[in-house]
């Protein structure tokens, strides 16, 4: 059963495989399309280096900004089957290698939870600029649970990016 309040939640989404700019759209597009929920804004893409020791092409990165009233576990839920339908089997996935699509799950209102399923924040979000930057694009007054507000985490990433240079 629905929750009755509406919920800010956002989503991490990444490609770097078959097309990753009509991934990432394909993606928006059916976030979009979710029951009990409504796509309110996205960043715009981002390009950026893949993680991972491997080498691979490069990522497309976005964030979407929603308002749901699924709970946490059934919008990851949701979330899987968007992966599942643009073909990723997590399954086969190599650990930080090359995917079609990726959906994370980064905020959920004020929520901070931690199982075996879900973590919510995500644990990356304040050590990956695919994530911070459009974050700070589309939502910059916003608070991460237990972590503070976007901008100050972009600061630190700057300065910490600084540092290591």
């Amino acid at each position: 059963m629905p929750a009755l309040v509406w919920v800010p939640a956002y989503v991490g989404i990444g490609s770097n495989l078959d097309d990753p700019e009509r991934q990432v759209q394909a993606a928006l597009q059916a976030l979009s399309e979710l029951p009990e929920t409504r796509r309110v804004t996205h960043s715009a893409n981002l390009r950026n280096p893949a993680l991972g020791p491997q080498p691979q092409p490069e990522f497309v990165n976005a964030v979407a900004g929603l308002l749901t009233r699924l709970a946490p576990v059934d919008l990851l839920d949701a979330l899987l089957a968007i992966e599942h339908r643009q073909g990723r089997d997590r399954r086969s996935d190599v650990r930080w290698g090359p995917r079609r699509i990726d959906l994370d799950l980064l905020v959920y209102g004020e929520v901070v939870l931690d199982t075996d399923r879900l973590v919510i924040p995500h644990p990356g979000i304040a050590s990956r600029n695919f994530v911070l930057f459009p974050l700070l694009e589309i939502a910059p007054g916003l608070r991460v649970p237990g972590l503070g507000p976007v901008r100050r985490l972009v600061a630190a990433f700057n300065q910490q990016e600084q540092q290591a240079k």
